[in-house]
C-alpha cells in the first residue's frame, strides 16, 4: 500500500472511530448541564488544543528542517568529493588514477550499500566507506609536492576530503538524530486523544454537526501525526531522499 493510501486509511479510520465515540457519548452519555459546561470546557479545550498545536508545529518544523539539511548535506558531500578529485588531478598521473578509482568505489558504496540501509532506518552501516575515505587521504598525502602549485592542489584536495568526512558523518547522524523520542510520542498521542475527546463535553449542537466536528478534528490530528511519523527518517518514509547527488557526482567524474 502506498504512503498516500496508508495516510488516507489512518485519517479515515481515526475520523470514523472519533465519530463513533461521539455518537455513543451523545446517545448514552450524561446530558444534564452540558450546555452550561460550554464556557469551562471551551477554555480547557483552548489551552489543551493550543499547547498540543504548538508541540506538533514545533516537531514538524524541526523535521522539515532536518530533511532539508540532510538533502543539502548529501550534495555537499558529493560536491566536495568531486572537488577533491579535480584537485588531485594535478598531483601526477599515478595519484590521479588512484584517487579517481577510489572515489568511484566510494560512490558505489554509498549508493548501493549505505543508502538502502539508511532508508530502512539502520543506524549502523559498514565501515567500508570510512576505509575508502582513509585510502583517499593516504593517496593524496603520498603525492610529491615539488612546487607551490602542486602543494596548493594537494592542500585543496586534503581540505575537500575533510569536507567529505564531515558531511558523511552528518548524513549518518541524520538517520538517528531526527527520530522522535518515545517521551515525545507519548505526549503527542496522549495530547491528541485529549484534544479529540474534549469536544464531547460541549452541548448545544445537533448530533450530525457534533459528529462532523469531532471526526474532522480527529482526522486532522491523525494526519499531522502520520506526517511526523513519515518525516522521522529523511532517507526513508515519506521524504525518501534519493542518492541523486552521488549519481550526479559519478557522471561528472566519468
Amino acid at each position: 500500500m502506498g504512503i498516500y493510501l496508508t495516510g488516507i486509511a489512518w485519517v479515515v479510520g481515526a475520523a470514523i472511530f472519533a465519530g463513533f465515540v461521539g455518537y455513543l457519548v451523545r446517545k448514552f452519555g450524561w446530558d444534564e448541564g452540558r450546555r452550561d459546561n460550554n464556557d469551562a470546557a471551551g477554555q480547557v479545550f483552548t489551552i489543551v488544543g493550543g499547547l498540543h498545536a504548538v508541540l506538533v508545529a514545533f516537531i514538524l518544523i524541526s523535521l522539515f528542517d532536518s530533511a532539508s539539511a540532510a538533502r543539502e548535506g548529501s550534495y555537499h558531500e558529493a560536491d566536495s568529493l568531486v572537488a577533491a578529485v579535480w584537485a588531485a588531478d594535478s598531483l601526477g598521473a599515478e595519484v590521479k588514477d588512484e584517487v579517481r578509482k577510489l572515489s568511484a568505489e566510494y560512490i558505489t558504496t554509498v549508493e548501493q550499500r549505505e543508502w538502502p540501509l539508511m532508508a530502512e532506518g539502520d543506524e549502523t552501516v559498514p565501515d567500508t566507506g570510512w576505509a575508502q575515505l582513509d585510502q583517499l587521504r593516504k593517496a593524496v598525502d603520498k603525492a610529491p609536492s615539488d612546487d607551490d602549485w602542486v602543494r596548493e592542489r594537494k592542500a585543496e584536495a586534503t581540505a575537500q576530503l575533510w569536507q567529505v568526512y564531515e558531511a558523511r558523518q552528518s548524513r549518518l547522524n541524520a538517520v538517528e538524530g531526527s527520530r522522535v523520542g518515545g517521551v515525545v510520542w507519548f505526549a503527542l498521542i496522549l495530547g491528541s486523544l485529549i484534544s479529540v475527546l474534549l469536544p464531547n463535553l460541549f452541548g448545544g449542537t445537533r448530533l450530525a454537526a457534533h459528529l462532523v466536528i469531532v471526526s474532522t478534528l480527529a482526522g486532522t490530528i491523525t494526519l499531522l501525526l502520520f506526517a511526523i511519523y513519515q518525516l522521522q527518517n529523511p532517507f526513508g518514509g515519506g521524504v525518501r531522499i534519493p542518492p541523486d547527488a552521488f549519481t550526479a557526482a559519478r557522471a561528472r567524474l566519468a
